[in-house]
């Protein structure tokens, strides 16, 4: 299943771990980012550590696996979408995930309510959204 992962969905795998994490490095999910998404993690490092308790090395490592599982693609091979997407997107900051779900034709996975509910042109999946559709795609098999 091919995904356009927002932000919130990495900084919740690096600061609670657990089933998000799993998500990420399962071989059911193809990931994509806007490659920006590795300048934030690099920008707000430090309030990352302080709230996750991680060693910077252990915060390395998790970017490394990031960079392993999530295709991250650079903002110039989004912009014809960019102008479609700011003007439907709620949030002018989520504008870059809509554009590259359009330039995709995939589907975005956040857990961002006001993404998911305040616009219809690209379909928003949370975590629990899915692992309901994991487990649903596991039970045809």
């Amino acid at each position: 299943m091919k995904l356009v992962i927002d932000a919130n969905i990495l900084f919740a795998a690096l600061i609670k771990g657990g089933l998000t994490a799993e998500l990420i490095i399962s071989d059911v999910l193809q990931l994509f980012a806007p490659e920006f998404l590795l300048e934030e993690f690099s920008k707000y490092q430090a309030q990352i550590l302080e709230r996750t308790h991680r060693s910077k090395e252990n915060f390395e490592t998790f970017v490394q696996i990031l960079k392993e599982y999530i295709t991250f693609i650079p903002q110039k091979n989004i912009i014809l979408f960019l102008e479609k997407a700011n003007a439907f997107s709620p949030d002018p900051k989520d504008s870059v995930y809509l554009a590259l779900a359009l330039a995709l034709k995939s589907a975005v996975w956040s857990n961002d309510k006001k993404l998911k509910e305040e616009q219809n042109h690209v379909k928003v999946l949370s975590t629990e959204d899915l692992i309901n559709k994991i487990k649903i795609l596991k039970k045809n098999k």
